[in-house]
């Protein structure tokens, strides 16, 4: 399998100049813990995490202000320490050390990838653009949806069916989030959040209409609602 078998394609995304409360409130309106940051042209510019966001002054978790000698000692750590928990954009917030993976990279080498890097997730590029996210969650469900024999190369015919169906769920308002699909063998895996059953039910009809799907396994979660007082 390769990242464009198994990649999140409809990404939630931010530029330099969003601000870090915007950022925040799509991380959780979007159950989200990252998003690529790109330029104007589409270019991938960095990458914001949640980790980018735990030390901040507007939550009291800046830190506590070090002693004057430990701060000349340290002057430009506290620096960069004082912009990440300040600044108002991401541009001064997000991670330019971006690591990205080519469509056709292995799973084999992604897993690599984020295990060393202690990383969670990493875009995946189609000629020097954004195409998808593939994160730890995505690499389960390959495994989750496997039929539990040596591993094998993804079919032309599974890998058709997952771009037409992606394509048919593209700006449908009632897909569900994350839009996470794995076709092995002609059986369309759903995994993700979904906000109703009639929204689930839409995407296994549209799978169901696409020649050479055998069958359409439902493994998605309810959105969480949260309890009344």
């Amino acid at each position: 399998m390769r990242a464009q078998d198994v990649m999140t394609t409809n990404v939630v995304t931010v530029s330099p100049d969003t601000t870090v409360l915007d950022t925040a409130k799509l991380f959780v309106e979007n159950r989200i813990s990252g998003a690529p940051v790109l330029a104007a042209d589409g270019t991938l510019v960095g990458v914001i995490s949640e980790g980018d966001l735990l030390r901040r002054v507007e939550i009291g978790t800046d830190g506590p202000r070090r002693s004057s000698w430990l701060e000349f000692l340290s002057a430009d750590g506290n620096a960069q320490a004082y912009v990440k928990s300040h600044a108002l954009r991401v541009d001064d917030v997000m991670s330019r050390d971006v690591v990205s993976v080519d469509v056709d990279t292995s799973l084999a080498d992604i897993a690599k990838l984020l295990e060393s890097r202690g990383i969670k997730r990493v875009p995946v590029l189609r000629e020097g653009r954004l195409a998808g996210i593939v994160s730890r969650a995505n690499l389960l469900q390959a495994i989750a949806s496997s039929s539990g024999g040596a591993p094998a190369e993804v079919s032309a015919s599974d890998r058709e069916i997952r771009e037409k169906l992606v394509e048919e769920l593209e700006g449908r308002p009632w897909s569900f989030a994350g839009r996470n699909i794995v076709v092995t063998d002609g059986v369309v895996h759903l995994w993700g959040v979904f906000r109703s059953m009639e929204a689930v039910q839409a995407v296994r009809v549209a799978a169901e209409r696409i020649p050479g799907v055998r069958s359409v396994q439902d493994h998605t979660e309810p959105y969480p609602i949260a309890p009344g007082f």
